[in-house]
């Protein structure tokens, strides 16, 4: 899978990462429909960081994003509108 966290680039995850980042995302989903923005801030960082453990992809190595995730400095408000329409499984 092909993850774009915007404004820092693309990368590639796979198996056993593709798997943590599935369930961590579920968190972060909960935590923006009940509108809690510390969890938010926490489970944002969480499923960044997983997800910089995957590879970067080189700048000219270009692919369709499976996954947009919004840049660390997101506000909850904004992230609402953001993963209106995203896929609660990431693994099917």
């Amino acid at each position: 899978m092909i993850v774009r966290i915007m404004t820092e680039g693309q990368y590639e995850i796979k198996g056993d990462l593709l798997e943590e980042l599935d369930r961590e995302d579920n968190r972060l989903l909960d935590v923006i429909a009940n509108g809690d923005e510390e969890g938010f801030r926490r489970e944002l960082e969480n499923v960044l960081a997983i997800v910089r453990r995957g590879r970067l992809l080189a700048d000219d190595e270009l692919h369709e994003s499976d996954l947009i995730l919004p840049a660390p400095d997101t506000g909850l408000a904004e992230a609402k509108s953001l993963f209106a329409d995203y896929p609660e499984d990431l693994v099917l």
